[in-house]
C-alpha cells in the first residue's frame, strides 16, 4: 500500500470511530437511518477516491518516466548503430557524388574547377577571402578571366545545386551542380557545404533526416539585412535534440570541424545577402528546403548565429 492509501485508511477508521461515538452518545435523536449512513460512509468513500486518484497519478508518472528513458535509449542505440556501419573505405554519399562531378569536370573544365578567387559583394557584412594567385589560370585578352565570360548563375540553378543531386540518375541536379561549380562564389559555398555535410555524417547526422520548422521568407530577409535576436530566431528550426547535442560536442572538441563550420556559415551568409536582393519569396522557401540550408539552421543554432 502506498502512503496515500495508508492515510486514507487511517482517516476512514478515525471517521468511523468518531461517527460511532457521536451517534451512540450524542443528543440528536431525529436523524433518520439514511442520513446516518450518508454522514458515516460518504467521507470514507471520498478518502478512498482521493487515495486511488493519487495512486493512479503516481503510476502514470512512473510509466511516463520509463517511456522517456526507453526512447532515449533507442535514440542512442540508433545513433551508435549508424556510426558503427561506417568504415574507412566507404565515402559518404554526398562526397561520392561530388567526386564524380569533379572527375567529369577535370576532363574538359580543369581550369574552371580549380579557379578559387572570390568576388566581393558590396552588401555582404563579411570580408571576402583574398583571391588565390596562380599563373596557370586561364584568361582572355587584356587579362579577362574565362569565368567572367560565362553567363551568370541563375537563382534556380544555385538553389538546386545547394540541395545536391538526389540519386545518380538526377540529371537536373547534376546539371545545376556543374553550373554552380563554374561560378566562383557558388563553388565556394558548395565546397564548404560538402565539407560540413561530410563531417556531420561521421556522427550519423544526415540532412535528409531533419524535419525543421521552416521560417517565413520575411525572416530570411531580416537575417540577410543584418537583424539578429528574437526576430530571426525562427531560422534555428532544427529541434532534434540528439543532432544538436552531437554537433555542439563536436564544435567544442574538434578544431577542424569548428573551422569548417564557421567557414561554411560565413559563405552561406555572404551568398544569402547577395541572393536576397533579387530572390522572390518562393526562391527563399525553396532555399530553406535544401540540404545546405538545413545544415545552416543546425550549425547556426548551435553557434548562436541567430542571437
Amino acid at each position: 500500500m502506498s502512503a496515500a492509501e495508508i492515510v486514507a485508511g487511517g482517516l476512514g477508521v478515525l471517521w468511523l470511530l468518531g461517527s460511532a461515538v457521536y451517534f451512540l452518545f450524542g443528543t440528536d435523536e431525529s436523524a433518520g437511518f439514511a442520513t446516518t449512513l450518508f454522514v458515516i460512509f460518504l467521507p470514507v468513500a471520498l478518502f478512498w477516491v482521493a487515495a486511488f486518484a493519487a495512486r493512479s497519478s503516481r503510476i502514470m508518472r512512473e510509466e511516463a518516466q520509463r517511456l522517456h528513458v526507453a526512447i532515449d535509449a533507442l535514440r542512442q542505440t540508433y545513433v551508435n548503430d549508424r556510426q558503427s556501419r561506417q568504415t574507412e573505405n566507404l565515402q559518404p554519399t554526398v562526397e561520392k557524388k561530388l567526386d564524380e562531378i569533379a572527375r567529369a569536370a577535370r576532363k574538359t573544365e580543369t581550369a574552371l574547377a580549380t579557379f578559387t578567387t572570390s568576388r566581393n559583394t558590396p552588401r555582404a557584412p563579411l570580408v571576402a577571402q583574398p583571391p588565390a594567385q596562380s599563373d596557370d589560370q586561364p584568361s582572355l585578352a587584356l587579362g579577362t578571366n574565362v569565368e567572367d565570360t560565362l553567363p551568370p548563375l541563375s537563382r534556380a540553378d544555385l538553389i538546386r545545386a545547394l540541395n545536391f543531386p538526389d540519386t545518380e540518375q538526377d540529371e537536373v541536379g547534376f546539371s545545376a551542380l556543374r553550373k554552380a561549380l563554374r561560378d566562383r562564389n557558388a563553388r565556394q559555398l558548395v565546397q564548404a557545404s560538402q565539407d560540413v555535410l561530410t563531417l556531420l555524417s561521421q556522427d550519423g547526422i544526415y540532412m535528409d533526416d531533419m524535419r525543421p520548422d521552416l521560417a517565413r521568407p520575411e525572416v530570411w530577409r531580416r537575417f540577410a539585412n543584418g537583424e539578429r535576436g528574437r526576430s530571426v530566431a525562427a531560422l534555428g528550426g532544427i529541434r532534434d535534440r540528439s543532432s544538436l547535442a552531437l554537433t555542439a560536442g563536436r564544435m567544442r572538441e574538434d578544431t577542424i570541424f569548428r573551422d569548417a563550420a564557421h567557414h561554411f556559415l560565413r559563405r552561406f551568409d555572404k551568398t544569402l545577402v547577395a541572393l536576397e536582393a533579387e530572390a522572390t519569396d518562393e526562391d527563399l522557401m525553396a532555399l530553406a528546403e535544401t540540404r545546405t540550408a538545413r545544415a545552416f539552421m543546425l550549425l547556426g543554432r548551435v553557434t548562436g548565429a541567430f542571437d
